[in-house]
């Protein structure tokens, strides 16, 4: 099933709602020096399940920023709306064991809920307008993150999450974890604005008899307000005529030594990967001037 089958799979799984910028690479570079500090696979898959939000062109100017910037990857890039499918076959799968089910609430129903379902519907089902959802259970999981330590996560803090929207489209919750086991992902490093996600995509895990990932939830780049550097906020776009600079600044704000000067990207990122000591990323966010 998997792609890869070594000791160590890793991926950057970016949406291309727009260009990459600091925050995102210094996602995408944390995830890569980690993989190749294991001497693992890195995989690039781009998760673009969501066209209304998708700005046309930023999916191929992100992998020309990676490039630009030689985060290269191994194999195929894994493109998500190529895998309809898969997400129909184990939406299909929860359904059969009423891990999943429909629902017709709306987000303004579920206002006097602060926008949470949790076990029962209040609108009455229309099996032609309805979204998918999971069904949430009442356990606590205690999940080791490598870099903060334990996580304790209940899932039903967070509902009964959807899976497929009312539009027909398959959500975030889902494609990752059907896609992750698809590629025999071992090993998840991404930013912990993810966190939240995690019970969930547990929870998932086991309802599908997947395997779970390791997980290293890095901290988040924010302007000076807290607000995170985000495609939403408007983050300026990554200058990939500066790229040996970029990666230079990234690697201080993860907390990595500084290379020497070594005349190539090339040859920084090899001395990076050399390095590389994940202990040493901040646990904090990190303010960017």
């Amino acid at each position: 099933m998997a792609h890869f089958h070594a000791g160590y799979v890793g991926r950057f799984a970016p949406s291309p709602t727009g260009p990459l910028h600091f925050g995102s690479l210094c996602s995408a570079l944390a995830s890569y020096l980690d993989a190749r500090a294991h001497n693992g696979h890195w995989l690039l898959r781009i998760e673009n399940l969501d066209p209304p939000r998708e700005q046309i062109g930023a999916d191929h100017a992100i992998i020309e920023s990676l490039k630009a910037h030689r985060l290269l990857w191994d194999g195929e890039v894994l493109w998500q709306s190529d895998r309809l499918s898969a997400y129909q076959d184990a939406l299909d799968q929860l359904l059969k064991a009423e891990h999943a089910f429909l629902c017709s609430c709306s987000r303004a129903q579920l206002a006097s809920r602060n926008g949470i379902h949790l076990g029962s519907c209040i609108a009455p089902l229309d099996r032609n307008d309805a979204a998918v959802r999971l069904r949430t259970n009442h356990q606590t999981y205690t999940i080791e993150d490598r870099l903060l330590g334990p996580q304790q996560h209940r899932v039903e803090d967070g509902g009964d999450v959807v899976l497929k929207r009312r539009d027909g489209l398959f959500a975030y919750q889902l494609a990752v974890v059907v896609d992750d086991a698809y590629s025999g992902i071992t090993d998840v490093v991404r930013g912990s604005d993810l966190l939240r996600s995690t019970a969930w995509q547990w929870l998932l895990q086991e309802r599908l008899n997947y395997p779970h990932p390791r997980y290293l939830h890095l901290p988040l780049l924010t302007d000076d307000k807290g607000d995170k550097l985000s495609k939403r906020s408007h983050a300026p776009a990554l200058d990939n005529s500066c790229a040996e600079d970029n990666i230079r600044t990234a690697l201080r704000y993860l907390g990595q030594p500084s290379p020497p000067p070594l005349g190539s990207l090339d040859a920084v990122l090899t001395w990076a990967v050399q390095h590389w000591h994940a202990g040493a990323i901040p646990h904090s966010d990190i303010v960017v001037r």
